[in-house]
């Protein structure tokens, strides 16, 4: 009976080249009557996540139906529960050695350019109770979710991904409830240790900037580059602006470059400097450049949404005055709280003017109310603005290079689409936050090779951008999706009495894929 290969050989050879077991076993040894090494082991979950996408079956069953042991030499029995739960143990302690010395081997192997790292968390959900935590690892508690579950405690991962094709060269977990902010010094000390000798610029979203968190990057010598955030620079500042005294910046967006010229997004920037001073009088004061971004896009976006919630709260206004003095809204009470229910819901606040009375004829509750036209026109004045702040040497990047530059941040939220959607954990129940820890740098990992491998394909294909029969038999940009699911298809023969184990021809374009990577099927690790 046949197995399934998919793209086990180019799993392995990915790990072999980042030398992952070697990293976790010369810090991470077991006894030599093992029958497995914890390095063997973390190998095999991170070809689980890369290769059973949507699992719901254990890892040794995997294993026993995929050509698990032709290629890493691992039986399915040896990944029983049992020893799975043993290796993220053994590497738990050992994560930060790991993380570094993987992601300074994925720089060094696949020449990475670390000039410019990204930066950004996201949240967990975890599904459990996790009372008894080790006070060693980030904890599960409730927090700000992303995915808006507040009924559920979360653990918080931070990625810092290249922009050169968007490569998590590290990570970190932290508590549930961990402030944003307070988390940039470690993570910039530990990025600056990892790229030495070069230097790089660090770029994040609003919760880099804090006096704190500017004053120790510029102390250390490191660039950055971040949105401000209205505390900083408020919207009194925005509405000054002047959009004749900008220039244009030549960049298309992505999901523009189909478009005619006349309906791609464009934007103009002008900048200044700022200063921001510490919490004591002592601290010196940080000269900032800031840039300020205005976007058509952007722009648009806002009118719509405006547009929207103005119609909402019209609709809901238009249906309480018809319901006035029904059952519902009898006095005007209820027709005042009525009103702050829309007004919060609709988030229109800001513009609403209502007047609630009684008719003194009928008795009756009265409502009248509208939108003030010119706090309208302020918020209108303000939109497709923000603004960018950094130490970026002007000699080396003007205002519309530190746009561009910042244009990449959005690499790191697509990872994270790939690293909650196709590689989140599903098979596994955890129950501690020493065994959550370390699957989140399994996960992390599986993400990293990933990564790479979309990367390879897209370097060999160049100049082209494309590759013929990646998706529905049309010419498509390689993702590291697409390349998996076409991968997928790829089986394997196992062996028999008198026959090795066998591997069909590839079709084109699987073989085509595997020419990319440079992996030869045919010779397992």
């Amino acid at each position: 009976m046949e197995k399934a290969l998919g793209a086990l050989p180019v799993v392995a050879d990915y790990c072999r080249r980042l030398d992952l077991a070697g990293i976790i076993d010369r810090v991470c040894p077991v006894r030599d009557l093992a029958h497995l090494s914890h390095g063997q082991v973390i190998e095999a979950l991170i070809a689980n996540r890369l290769t059973s996408p949507a699992p719901l079956v254990r890892v040794s069953q995997w294993a026993d139906q995929w050509a698990v042991e032709e290629v890493f030499g691992i039986a399915a029995e040896w990944l029983n529960d049992d020893r799975i739960g043993r290796a993220l143990d053994a590497i738990a302690p050992e994560l930060e050695g790991i993380i570094g010395s993987v992601g300074a081997q994925a720089i060094s192997a696949f020449g990475l350019d670390v000039s410019r790292l990204h930066w950004d968390m996201t949240s967990i959900s975890l599904h459990g109770d996790f009372q008894d935590n080790d006070e060693d690892y980030p904890a599960p508690k409730y927090g700000h979710p992303k995915d808006r579950r507040h009924d559920l405690k979360q653990i918080q991962a931070g990625l810092a991904v290249t922009a050169d094709g968007a490569i998590p060269v590290f990570h970190r977990a932290y508590d549930g409830n961990a402030g944003e902010v307070t988390q940039v010094v470690a993570t910039m000390t530990a990025l600056t240790k990892m790229a030495t000798p070069r230097d790089f610029l660090l770029v994040g979203d609003s919760k880099l900037v804090s006096y704190a968190n500017l004053a120790a990057m510029t102390d250390a010598g490191v660039t950055f580059l971040a949105p401000a955030s209205k505390i900083y620079v408020p919207a009194a500042v925005l509405a000054t602006l002047d959009i004749h005294a900008t220039v244009e910046v030549g960049h298309v967006a992505e999901r523009d470059l189909g478009k005619a010229p006349a309906e791609r997004g464009r934007w103009r920037v002008i900048e200044d400097t700022m200063t921001l001073t510490g919490p004591r009088k002592k601290d010196p004061v940080l000269t900032l450049r800031r840039v300020f971004v205005h976007s058509t896009a952007r722009a648009q976006a806002a009118v719509t949404a405006r547009e929207r919630k103005l119609d909402q709260a019209r609709d809901d206004l238009t249906r309480l005055q018809r319901g006035l003095g029904s059952r519902h809204y009898p006095d005007t009470a209820s027709v005042t709280a009525r009103i702050a229910a829309i007004s919060r819901a609709r988030r229109v606040s800001a513009f609403l003017q209502t007047t609630v009375g009684i008719d003194p004829t009928t008795g009756k509750t009265t409502l009248a109310w509208t939108f003030d036209e010119q706090a309208l026109a302020a918020e209108a004045a303000l939109d497709g603005w923000h603004a960018l702040l950094t130490n970026l040497d002007p000699a080396h990047a003007d205002a519309p290079e530190v746009l561009r530059r910042y244009k990449g941040q959005e690499a790191v939220e697509r990872r994270y689409g790939a690293f909650k959607g196709p590689l989140a954990v599903a098979p596994m129940f955890l129950k501690n936050n020493r065994r959550i820890t370390a699957l989140i740098t399994v996960i992390c990992l599986a993400l990293l090779i990933f990564c790479l491998i979309e990367r390879q394909a897209r370097l060999a294909i160049v100049p082209q951008t494309t590759l013929d029969g990646l998706y529905v038999g049309r010419p498509a940009k390689p993702t590291g999706r697409l390349i998996f699911e076409a991968l997928a298809r790829l089986r394997l023969i196992p062996a028999t009495a008198s026959e090795p184990p066998g591997i069909p021809q590839p079709p084109p374009l699987q073989a085509r894929l595997l020419a990319l990577l440079e992996v030869d099927p045919t010779r397992p690790r």
